[in-house]
């Protein structure tokens, strides 16, 4: 059983002893710590906050013990039930709301939940906010309303709609295109909310001719849900003796989105968000200051078609919180993660894979010939992830000072871990913040070398190790 309390939230496996587990203890201690920072945080505001899940077997549980706990601290929750990541971070400004819950453990298996936070943006929670959180989650400072001034639930199904209203609405997203392609889709939606929202989308976008797989919100995840090669031979199968245009894969929240080409091969989850934004830089009227963002751990290839445009590329430490920030800074047009994780601050600072469908059909139709050929017209390059298990006694943070060191004679970046940046080649070395274990991603344009220079970065571990006994 695993429990993790970090500052972007809480989540961990169902069942098992509080403290050890996400069970109904932790998730109303947390639920009431996050309800009662907001109180702290906004004196004197009106006390709502919007809540939607994923279709998780114990999304329905986790839902009512939220809920409970909320109206218990005097808040108005609006609950949308069913939904999407991004949905919800649309809902919470257009509703004047304090912050947002989404009731989602990402692409982890169907044991995991967890509660992500959002802030009055609808976006996820700071550092600074996330560990004043956790303080009173832990001191339990938590003080709860007498009967009179208890809050209240109401029910909102109409947010999905307007927040593909909103995609639809976006000058990038050409509706009478798409119509044109008449474009044959099937999707994957892992048997959860994306099964309800992507049809939905697409529908709206005048796609006719589509193929549902897993896509009936039962919770019952039909495969490994994370969208990689591997968890899609299905789709892939399908597409390929279909005779599709293409496949379209989300994770369980629909924050994550993979391609399927017309042969059934991938198109490559790095390669999600260098399309889209290849796509805006090509079609965005302002020629000066086109600027992109992406994680430490996410392909060049978003570099090389930045450069391409004559725009500016950045990168940002892991994670979307870090993104967006580092977007807001630059004043980024576009920007992501290389897990399909579009972020497109022309509707919202949040990963969405609704507007990345909107966006990549757009600029697949016209591009005019399959997806595969699109593929093809960027750079390719092979990213390897592999880690390395150590033993606790073993101080991380020396090990990563020792491979500074010794690879000093490259440009590196340590805003996150420790990245070494060679030519058109990159190693990055992240520590687990749970267990020790140091991540290693190396890219390359040839596989076998992202491989080999991890492998390397390894043997150089080792041998830094072995040096210290």
């Amino acid at each position: 059983m695993t429990l993790i309390k970090s500052i972007s939230g809480i989540r961990g496996t169902i069942g098992g002893k509080s403290g050890d587990a996400l069970t109904p203890l932790d998730i109303v201690k947390f639920a009431a710590a996050y309800g009662s920072w907001l109180k702290k945080k906004n004196p004197d505001a009106e006390l709502k906050v919007v809540l939607g899940r994923d279709a998780r077997l114990s999304g329905k549980m986790v839902s009512d013990l939220v809920c409970s706990t909320l109206v218990g601290l005097g808040f108005h929750v609006i609950d949308l039930g069913l939904s999407t990541t991004p949905t919800v971070e649309v809902a919470v400004p257009l509703e004047k709301a304090l912050g947002g819950i989404i009731l989602t453990a990402s692409h982890n298996p169907i044991q995991w939940n967890a509660l992500k936070l959002l802030n009055e943006k609808g976006e996820f929670i700071s550092g600074s906010d996330g560990a004043e959180l956790l303080a009173i989650a832990e001191d339990g400072s938590v003080e709860f309303c007498d009967v009179k001034s208890l809050g209240k639930v109401s029910f909102d199904d109409s947010y999905l709609k307007k927040h593909i209203d909103l995609i639809l609405a976006l000058p990038l997203v050409d509706k009478k295109a798409i119509e044109s392609a008449n474009f044959k889709v099937v999707i994957d939606a892992v048997n959860s909310s994306g099964g309800i929202a992507v049809p939905m989308l697409l529908e709206a976008l005048g796609v006719n001719q589509i193929k549902l797989i897993n896509c009936e919100p039962t919770g019952i995840f039909a495969h490994n849900p994370e969208p990689l090669p591997e968890n899609l031979r299905e789709i892939s199968a399908e597409t390929r003796k279909g005779n599709y245009d293409l496949g379209i894969v989300v994770d369980p929240d629909v924050d994550r989105l993979a391609f399927i080409c017309e042969d059934g091969e991938p198109f490559g989850e790095e390669y999600t968000l260098v399309a889209v934004a290849d796509y805006i830089l090509s079609n965005t009227t302002q020629k000066t200051g086109l600027r992109t963002v992406s994680n430490l751990s996410s392909t060049l290839a978003l570099k090389d078609v930045t450069e391409k445009a004559g725009g500016e590329y950045a990168t940002a430490a892991v994670g979307e919180v870090n993104v967006v920030v580092k977007m807001k800074e630059v004043g980024a047009i576009i920007g992501g993660e290389g897990n399909g994780g579009i972020i497109y601050p022309e509707l919202h600072y949040g990963r969405d894979a609704l507007v990345g469908i909107a966006l990549f059909l757009s600029h697949l139709a016209k591009f005019g010939k399959p997806v595969g050929f699109l593929r093809k017209t960027y750079p390719n390059y092979h990213i390897a992830k592999k880690k390395i298990e150590l033993t606790p006694e073993i101080n991380v943070d020396e090990i990563l000072e020792d491979i500074k060191e010794k690879y000093d004679r490259y440009p590196i970046n340590t805003e996150d871990g420790v990245k070494i940046n060679f030519e058109k080649e990159w190693v990055h070395l992240r520590k687990s913040n749970t267990e020790p274990i140091i991540r290693i991603y190396a890219e390359s344009e040839f596989e076998t070398t992202a491989s080999n220079l991890a492998d390397k970065i390894i043997r150089d571990i080792k041998e830094l190790i072995s040096q210290r006994v």
